[in-house]
Protein backbone atom coordinates (compact mmCIF):
# COMPACT_ATOMS: atom_id res chain seq x y z
CA UNK A 1 0.00 0.00 0.00
CA UNK A 2 1.48 3.40 -0.98
CA UNK A 3 2.88 5.81 1.54
CA UNK A 4 1.09 9.35 1.91
CA UNK A 5 4.22 10.67 0.64
CA UNK A 6 3.75 8.12 -2.18
CA UNK A 7 0.39 9.26 -3.29
CA UNK A 8 1.15 13.26 -2.69
CA UNK A 9 4.14 12.76 -5.77
CA UNK A 10 1.78 10.51 -7.74
CA UNK A 11 -0.83 13.41 -7.69
CA UNK A 12 2.03 16.01 -7.88
CA UNK A 13 3.67 14.65 -10.71
CA UNK A 14 0.09 13.74 -12.79
CA UNK A 15 -0.71 17.64 -12.42
CA UNK A 16 2.39 18.42 -14.04
CA UNK A 17 2.23 16.27 -17.09
CA UNK A 18 -1.10 16.39 -17.67
CA UNK A 19 -1.59 20.53 -17.78
CA UNK A 20 2.03 21.53 -17.85
CA UNK A 21 2.70 22.99 -21.71
CA UNK A 22 6.18 24.18 -22.47
CA UNK A 23 5.66 28.12 -23.16
CA UNK A 24 3.06 28.22 -20.24
CA UNK A 25 3.95 30.66 -16.81
CA UNK A 26 3.25 28.20 -14.45
CA UNK A 27 2.00 29.11 -10.30
CA UNK A 28 4.17 26.83 -8.43
CA UNK A 29 2.48 26.10 -4.76
CA UNK A 30 3.49 25.61 -1.37
CA UNK A 31 3.38 22.61 0.80
CA UNK A 32 4.22 18.88 0.82
CA UNK A 33 2.52 18.20 -2.06
CA UNK A 34 3.01 20.77 -4.07
CA UNK A 35 6.98 20.01 -3.83
CA UNK A 36 6.29 17.14 -5.87
CA UNK A 37 5.02 18.79 -8.66
CA UNK A 38 7.66 21.95 -8.35
CA UNK A 39 10.11 18.73 -8.56
CA UNK A 40 8.87 17.05 -11.56
CA UNK A 41 8.69 20.52 -13.30
CA UNK A 42 12.48 20.91 -12.72
CA UNK A 43 12.91 17.23 -13.62
CA UNK A 44 10.98 17.62 -17.29
CA UNK A 45 13.06 20.98 -17.95
CA UNK A 46 15.89 19.40 -17.22
CA UNK A 47 14.94 16.42 -19.79
CA UNK A 48 14.44 19.00 -22.10
CA UNK A 49 10.40 17.80 -22.15
CA UNK A 50 9.48 21.44 -21.20
CA UNK A 51 11.18 24.28 -22.53
CA UNK A 52 10.60 28.10 -22.07
CA UNK A 53 8.78 27.93 -18.50
CA UNK A 54 8.92 30.75 -16.41
CA UNK A 55 7.52 30.08 -12.83
CA UNK A 56 6.09 31.94 -9.68
CA UNK A 57 6.65 31.11 -6.69
CA UNK A 58 3.74 31.35 -3.77
CA UNK A 59 6.83 31.54 -1.17
CA UNK A 60 10.22 31.73 -0.27
CA UNK A 61 10.38 28.18 0.30
CA UNK A 62 9.02 26.94 -3.11
CA UNK A 63 11.67 30.06 -4.39
CA UNK A 64 14.26 28.27 -3.00
CA UNK A 65 13.34 24.45 -4.26
CA UNK A 66 12.51 25.97 -7.68
CA UNK A 67 16.00 28.07 -8.29
CA UNK A 68 17.68 25.00 -6.78
CA UNK A 69 16.00 22.48 -10.17
CA UNK A 70 17.01 25.72 -12.21
CA UNK A 71 13.54 26.74 -12.98
CA UNK A 72 12.96 30.52 -14.09
CA UNK A 73 11.35 32.04 -11.95
CA UNK A 74 9.21 35.22 -12.30
CA UNK A 75 6.47 37.38 -10.03
CA UNK A 76 3.09 38.80 -10.86
CA UNK A 77 4.90 41.86 -11.31
CA UNK A 78 6.23 40.58 -14.82
CA UNK A 79 4.19 38.07 -15.36
CA UNK A 80 0.24 38.75 -14.33
CA UNK A 81 -1.68 35.80 -16.51
CA UNK A 82 -0.87 32.88 -14.49
CA UNK A 83 -1.10 29.68 -17.15
CA UNK A 84 -2.05 26.91 -14.39
CA UNK A 85 -1.01 26.69 -11.28
CA UNK A 86 -0.49 23.59 -8.87
CA UNK A 87 -1.17 23.54 -5.33
CA UNK A 88 -2.30 21.50 -2.57
CA UNK A 89 -4.54 21.66 -0.06
CA UNK A 90 -5.72 20.74 3.86
CA UNK A 91 -9.75 20.28 3.40
CA UNK A 92 -11.66 19.83 0.21
CA UNK A 93 -15.06 20.00 0.33
CA UNK A 94 -17.47 18.30 -2.66
CA UNK A 95 -17.21 21.64 -5.07
CA UNK A 96 -13.92 21.60 -4.58
CA UNK A 97 -13.66 24.65 -1.72
CA UNK A 98 -10.52 24.46 -0.51
CA UNK A 99 -8.77 25.27 3.16
CA UNK A 100 -5.46 26.88 2.43
CA UNK A 101 -2.64 27.94 4.80
CA UNK A 102 -1.52 25.08 6.78
CA UNK A 103 1.58 25.72 5.72
CA UNK A 104 1.31 29.67 6.23
CA UNK A 105 1.90 30.77 2.47
CA UNK A 106 -2.02 31.24 2.03
CA UNK A 107 -2.12 35.13 1.38
CA UNK A 108 0.75 34.13 -1.84
CA UNK A 109 -0.81 31.38 -2.92
CA UNK A 110 -4.49 33.07 -3.23
CA UNK A 111 -2.94 36.11 -4.80
CA UNK A 112 -1.13 33.78 -7.05
CA UNK A 113 -3.69 31.53 -7.81
CA UNK A 114 -6.56 33.74 -8.54
CA UNK A 115 -4.80 34.92 -11.94
CA UNK A 116 -4.76 31.07 -12.73
CA UNK A 117 -6.53 30.49 -15.93
CA UNK A 118 -6.89 26.68 -14.30
CA UNK A 119 -5.87 25.88 -10.70
CA UNK A 120 -5.18 22.50 -10.47
CA UNK A 121 -5.67 21.03 -6.65
CA UNK A 122 -3.79 18.03 -5.64
CA UNK A 123 -4.32 15.88 -2.31
CA UNK A 124 -4.51 12.88 -1.18
CA UNK A 125 -8.02 11.19 -0.34
CA UNK A 126 -7.30 12.01 3.57
CA UNK A 127 -8.32 15.96 2.58
CA UNK A 128 -11.30 14.95 1.21
CA UNK A 129 -14.24 16.02 3.55
CA UNK A 130 -18.19 16.48 3.52
CA UNK A 131 -17.78 20.13 4.33
CA UNK A 132 -15.34 23.01 5.42
CA UNK A 133 -14.64 23.61 9.40
CA UNK A 134 -14.20 20.72 11.59
CA UNK A 135 -11.89 18.68 9.27
CA UNK A 136 -9.22 21.14 9.52
CA UNK A 137 -8.86 25.04 10.95
CA UNK A 138 -9.20 27.50 8.86
CA UNK A 139 -5.93 30.08 9.18
CA UNK A 140 -5.93 33.79 8.78
CA UNK A 141 -3.29 35.81 8.42
CA UNK A 142 -3.04 39.00 10.50
CA UNK A 143 -1.16 41.75 11.30
CA UNK A 144 0.88 41.94 14.29
CA UNK A 145 -0.48 44.79 15.69
CA UNK A 146 -2.85 45.09 18.79
CA UNK A 147 -3.12 40.75 17.56
CA UNK A 148 -5.03 39.70 20.34
CA UNK A 149 -7.94 42.39 19.83
CA UNK A 150 -8.04 41.08 15.93
CA UNK A 151 -8.40 37.84 17.68
CA UNK A 152 -11.41 38.89 19.68
CA UNK A 153 -12.85 40.48 16.60
CA UNK A 154 -12.67 37.51 14.48
CA UNK A 155 -14.62 35.00 17.08
CA UNK A 156 -17.33 37.57 17.30
CA UNK A 157 -18.03 37.49 13.77
CA UNK A 158 -21.36 35.89 13.02
CA UNK A 159 -20.82 33.59 10.12
CA UNK A 160 -18.08 32.41 12.01
CA UNK A 161 -20.21 31.65 15.44
CA UNK A 162 -18.40 29.30 17.12
CA UNK A 163 -15.03 28.98 16.04
CA UNK A 164 -11.97 29.39 18.63
CA UNK A 165 -9.24 31.39 17.20
CA UNK A 166 -5.78 29.99 18.02
CA UNK A 167 -2.03 32.00 17.64
CA UNK A 168 0.16 29.96 15.92
CA UNK A 169 3.05 29.43 17.55
CA UNK A 170 6.63 28.28 16.44
CA UNK A 171 7.10 26.88 12.79
CA UNK A 172 5.02 28.94 10.61
CA UNK A 173 5.01 25.80 7.77
CA UNK A 174 2.64 23.89 10.36
CA UNK A 175 -0.36 24.67 12.47
CA UNK A 176 1.65 22.62 15.49
CA UNK A 177 2.51 24.17 18.36
CA UNK A 178 6.37 23.54 18.12
CA UNK A 179 8.08 27.33 20.08
CA UNK A 180 7.23 30.36 22.00
CA UNK A 181 7.00 32.72 19.48
CA UNK A 182 4.46 33.70 17.47
CA UNK A 183 4.47 32.24 13.75
CA UNK A 184 5.70 34.59 11.51
CA UNK A 185 4.50 34.52 6.96
CA UNK A 186 7.38 35.21 4.48
CA UNK A 187 4.98 38.56 4.77
CA UNK A 188 6.14 39.58 8.21
CA UNK A 189 2.51 38.55 9.47
CA UNK A 190 1.33 36.66 12.36
CA UNK A 191 -1.30 33.56 11.67
CA UNK A 192 -4.79 32.92 13.52
CA UNK A 193 -6.29 29.20 13.11
CA UNK A 194 -9.78 28.87 13.56
CA UNK A 195 -10.86 25.81 15.08
CA UNK A 196 -14.93 25.01 14.49
CA UNK A 197 -16.22 21.91 16.41
CA UNK A 198 -19.01 21.96 13.17
CA UNK A 199 -19.34 22.79 9.38
CA UNK A 200 -19.17 26.47 8.71
CA UNK A 201 -22.62 27.27 7.12
CA UNK A 202 -22.20 29.81 4.91
CA UNK A 203 -18.48 29.77 3.06
CA UNK A 204 -19.22 33.24 1.34
CA UNK A 205 -20.35 34.98 3.91
CA UNK A 206 -17.10 33.68 6.33
CA UNK A 207 -14.89 34.81 3.80
CA UNK A 208 -16.52 38.13 3.08
CA UNK A 209 -16.66 39.02 7.28
CA UNK A 210 -13.32 37.92 7.53
CA UNK A 211 -11.87 40.12 4.71
CA UNK A 212 -13.78 42.96 5.75
CA UNK A 213 -11.93 42.85 9.14
CA UNK A 214 -9.51 45.51 10.02
CA UNK A 215 -6.70 43.57 11.05
CA UNK A 216 -6.89 40.55 8.61
CA UNK A 217 -4.34 40.26 5.97
CA UNK A 218 -6.52 37.39 4.23
CA UNK A 219 -7.42 33.92 4.82
CA UNK A 220 -7.10 30.30 4.03
CA UNK A 221 -10.58 30.24 2.49
CA UNK A 222 -10.81 29.34 -1.38
CA UNK A 223 -13.97 29.32 -2.36
CA UNK A 224 -14.67 28.76 -5.94
CA UNK A 225 -11.61 29.13 -7.13
CA UNK A 226 -10.75 25.68 -8.57
CA UNK A 227 -12.57 23.49 -11.05
CA UNK A 228 -10.13 20.06 -11.21
CA UNK A 229 -8.93 18.12 -8.17
CA UNK A 230 -6.46 15.45 -8.44
CA UNK A 231 -6.99 13.02 -5.48
CA UNK A 232 -4.94 9.98 -5.03
CA UNK A 233 -5.73 7.28 -2.37
CA UNK A 234 -5.72 3.31 -1.88
CA UNK A 235 -7.76 2.64 -5.19
CA UNK A 236 -5.47 4.72 -7.71
CA UNK A 237 -5.52 8.10 -8.65
CA UNK A 238 -9.02 10.10 -9.41
CA UNK A 239 -9.92 13.84 -10.96
CA UNK A 240 -12.89 15.14 -10.22
CA UNK A 241 -14.00 18.18 -12.68
CA UNK A 242 -16.21 20.64 -12.03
Amino acid sequence: MATQDELKKQVGYKAVDDYVKSGMVVGLGTGSTAYFAVERVGMLLKAGTLKDIVAVPTSLRTKEQAESLSIPLGTLDTHPAIDVAIDGADAVDPGLNLVKGGGGAMLREKMVEVCAKTFVVIVDESKLCPALGPSFPVPVEIVPFCHAHTMRQIAQLPALEGCTPVLRLGNVSNNKVDGDSPAVTDNGNFVVDLHFSSPIKDLGAAAEQLKGSVGVVDHGLFIGMSRVCIIAGAAGITVKNL
